[in-house]
């Protein structure tokens, strides 16, 4: 079954270019701005989103992330209410794939199958859930693939040799290599490192592999670029919208531009690293 996220990374390889993968949480700081700003995406030069489900205890996130995310929640921000908001972006939208990031607890008390089910006719494409190793697969990964959608695992600068086939046994769509060890947003991420790193996770996959944590620059998108298939940005999205907002953490006239306008100069970073590759 080809997924809206096999047929773009298709399109791209096609083009000899990477993808720009942007990362965003739902419902921050507010459902109407959220969506609004998920819509602005796409136009703006995003080939795939990452969707972030708000959760109490993000233990991956930095504190960019884990402010989004509360920020989400004051906001009255739900997992079903994410299912909505993909809902609302795929009226006007069908091809962007879209994957939703986050932790296994919110979608444990929803229910697998149900969520699984509203998912897909939601108009997700593919799940990354950082707490569920492989030895969990039967939890959600397997049901997930079972029911169409795309698991992404992700691959850190830790998971060695020994440890890759497990990673990826099960792993489908793209894999997400983090660039550093950490959280997100707390350091910059090494071109040369990542290149030597893509190139050995390549030698076990035919997957596309991107690289996200600590690219917040268009240089820095265009480095990854040449390295891997994709560049992936979350942290200095989140940090562009949180600028925008007033002193209340409003939306203000200001805040869907602020992340279209970065998008779009990442995007073009990204986009730029075709002819230095080739």
């Amino acid at each position: 079954m080809t997924t809206r996220i096999d047929t773009r990374f298709a399109e791209l390889k096609k083009q000899g270019r990477a993808a720009f993968v942007t990362y965003v949480m739902a419902g921050d700081p507010d459902l109407t701005t959220s969506l609004d700003i998920v819509k602005a995406l796409p136009k703006a030069g995003a080939d795939v989103i990452e969707l972030g489900i708000p959760f109490t205890d993000p233990m991956a996130d930095g504190p960019s992330i884990q402010a989004a995310g509360l920020r989400a929640l004051k906001a009255g921000m739900t997992l079903r209410k994410t299912l909505e908001l993909v809902r609302d972006f795929r009226k006007a939208d069908s091809v962007t794939p879209l994957v939703l990031m986050g932790y296994y607890n919110p979608i444990y008390i929803y229910g697998v199958d149900k969520f699984l089910a509203d998912a897909k006719t939601s108009g997700v494409d593919g799940l990354i859930i950082v707490d569920l190793p492989p030895e969990e697969d039967e939890e959600l990964c397997l049901p997930a693939l079972k029911a169409g959608l795309n698991f992404i695992r992700l691959a850190t600068p830790t998971t060695d040799d020994k440890r890759l086939p497990a990673v990826l046994a099960n792993t489908s769509g793209f894999v997400y290599y983090v660039s550093i060890a950490g959280i997100t947003g707390a350091a910059a991420a090494d071109a040369n490192a990542v290149g030597d790193a893509v190139a050995r996770i390549k030698r076990h996959t035919s997957l596309p592999i991107c690289v996200g944590f600590g690219i917040r620059t268009p240089e820095a998108a265009r480095a990854i670029a040449e390295k891997a298939d994709g560049s992936v940005v979350g942290t200095a999205l989140v940090d562009a919208l949180k600028n925008s907002l007033d002193a209340e953490g409003r939306a203000t006239a200001k805040t869907v531009n602020a992340v279209a306008e970065l998008t779009a100069a990442l995007a073009r970073g990204v986009k730029g690293a075709k002819q230095a590759a080739g």
